[in-house]
């Protein structure tokens, strides 16, 4: 699978942002309504500052009297722009949280959704910052962005319309003369887009290198690969800073060239109010209303210059979060009717490859009946665990099979293959919840009596040293050493009943006591079940029914112990350097 996750193209994004906005559009509709409003009470004053100043130079009538009640007039209309414009805030502010969960939830709900096969090759470092910082700066967008952009549009749109009504010529001046604010949005609207979303994934990557670090911290200081290790992250880190260098270029150039344009309207329109008034062609009024018009209108874009520059980083982290939709995810297939197959599985000329360059795994034969016990042997390398993920349904073959009582592993929906079949490995996770939760996980309608026996089964007896039984959080109230850790992943085992379980190394990270501990919950769970070892101790495939033995991706050996050290073969072979040994 490609190690890169998918990015929405800008109509995906554009549809998503539609459906969220419309999922929500009474607010919308709100926030246009109300800061109409609010911009439209903003025009007053202006407006009443020039009929001041008309007022004072004609002389006329009772002019104090006049100028008290058009200033009384201006400032009543600046206090209601002042409450409507922080109602219309209050309003949007509202409908960006509900929308940022909105986000949120779908992303997770589209990560939760994904088949183990498929979620379990994809780039942890990417899908991390997907879900936290992309989803946040989305959430912080819609929360403070949308309506602090409405508000600034409708206003600049009202301040716009106003100066055209005002006055047609000097209207068009300022129009003219904010050509140069268009140019600069247009040049940088070219080449943010591409920028944002380098930056986006080289930060992914540096996430993707620091996990990975992280948490094969061991074999990296077991190896001697600190310095190897140290150039991946330099290199990361260098190209993480050359993308954001090339965001601040962009930057650096949209800013300085929007701010000197920003101040040519109001330059322009005193200079052709100013000839005008001298032609007696317009009152000093209406030169003052419309520069006061052209003024104001340099905060809502000013404000949508600020936002635009956010909005494409904005707009790079919701095509990355929206991009996990498109992760192709195979549609199981329909079912055949279970015949007399029961519960066996079917291994039938199975091919599988990871990169699809090379098969490491080559033309497996396989059949295990229920309640058999087989274990795989080989040399490290030979493809054990590579076939205990194809029986698992975690992987799928390239060409052939691998069935459970006819029916393909890989297309049986999670719940269903849970019952089937189980993965036992020594990874395992324990949730920051209570206990009762972690175990309802295998199964959602468990009652607490058959939890209690479950953990019984696995020999948990740290259970009544728990301050708060099942309800004890996890995480908070208390931590799980790895045996007790590994006993809560096996009581999830009982609970899910499965008839098969699949042992790949469950106990080799372990020390030896705690080894010993969770070899003996091993043993209760699997007490009339069909298992399938990985075997890296010979004596564990001494003990089975049969044994399969692995060579270079092939199924090179298949019988009982007496039969394969007899026949001389491989297995024979590793029987009697380990007996050596």
């Amino acid at each position: 699978m490609n190690r890169q996750l998918p990015v929405a193209t800008r109509s995906e994004v554009r549809t998503a942002a539609l459906r969220d906005l419309s999922a929500d559009r009474w607010a919308v509709i709100a926030v246009v309504v109300v800061n109409g409003l609010a911009a439209a009470a903003g025009l007053i004053g202006p407006w009443l500052l020039g009929r001041i100043i008309d007022t004072i130079q004609t002389g006329t009538g009772d002019v104090l009297s006049a100028v008290d009640r058009l200033a009384f007039g201006a400032l009543l209309f600046t206090v209601v722009q002042t409450v409507l414009a922080w109602w219309a805030l209050k309003i949007g502010y509202r409908f960006g949280e509900r929308t940022a969960a909105r986000v949120r939830e779908r992303f997770l709900q589209r990560t939760l959704a994904l088949p183990p096969r498929v979620a379990d090759h994809l780039p942890a470092g990417d899908l991390i910052a997907r879900g936290s910082t992309d989803a946040s700066l989305v959430a912080t967008t819609l929360r403070s962005a949308v309506p602090e952009v409405l508000v600034a549009t409708v206003h600049a749109l009202f301040l716009v319309v106003a100066v055209l009504i005002l006055d047609l010529r000097l209207g068009a001046c300022g129009l003219v003369c904010l050509v140069g604010v268009a140019a600069a949005l247009r040049w940088y609207m070219r080449r943010a887009r591409p920028v944002y979303l380098a930056v986006a994934a080289t930060g992914a990557e540096v996430a993707d290198v620091v996990a990975s670090t992280a948490k094969g911290a061991r074999t990296i200081e077991l190896l001697g690969l600190e310095e190897r290790r140290h150039q991946v992250s330099e290199a990361a880190i260098a190209e993480s800073r050359s993308a954001r260098l090339g965001a601040l270029w962009l930057r650096s150039v949209l800013f300085p060239w929007s701010e000197i344009a920003l101040g040519v309207p109001v330059v322009g329109v005193l200079l052709v109010g100013g000839a005008l008034y001298a032609n007696d062609l317009v009152s000093l009024g209406v030169v003052v209303t419309a520069t006061v018009y052209l003024r104001q209108l340099v905060g809502p874009l000013d404000t949508l210059m600020l936002w635009i520059e956010q909005l494409q980083g904005a707009g790079a982290s919701y095509a990355r979060v929206e991009g996990l939709a498109d992760i192709p995810t195979a549609e199981p297939a329909p079912a055949p009717t279970v015949g007399d197959h029961g519960d066996r599985i079917r291994v039938t000329d199975a091919h599988f490859s990871y990169t699809g360059a090379r098969d490491v795994l080559r033309g497996i034969d396989l059949l295990v009946q229920p309640g058999e016990r087989l274990a795989i042997v080989g040399t490290s390398g030979a493809g054990k665990s590579t076939l205990a993920r194809l029986l698992a349904g975690l992987d799928r073959p390239r060409t052939g099979s691998v069935t459970i009582g006819g029916r393909p592993v890989a297309d049986l929906p999670p719940d269903e293959l849970r019952e089937h079949v189980v993965l036992i490995t020594q990874d395992h996770h324990v949730f920051h919840d209570s206990l009762r939760d972690n175990l309802l996980i295998a199964k959602p309608d468990a009652t607490d009596k058959e939890l209690y026996d479950a953990l019984a089964a696995v020999g948990a007896e740290w259970l009544d040293d728990l301050p708060d039984g099942l309800d004890t959080e996890i995480g908070v109230d208390t931590d799980l050493a790895d045996a007790s850790a590994q006993q809560l992943s096996l009581a999830r085992v009982v609970l899910a009943d499965p008839h098969t379980l699949i042992l790949d190394e469950a106990t080799s990270l372990l020390d030896p006591k705690t080894a010993r501990q969770t070899e003996q919950s091993l043993a209760a769970v699997l007490r009339g079940r069909t298992v399938i070892a990985i075997a890296h101790r010979l004596q564990t495939a001494h003990d089975a029914d049969r044994i399969a033995v692995m060579e270079a991706g092939e199924l090179v050996e298949l019988g009982t112990h007496d039969e394969l050290v007899e026949a001389g073969g491989v297995y024979g072979t590793l029987w009697r350097t380990w007996n050596a040994d």
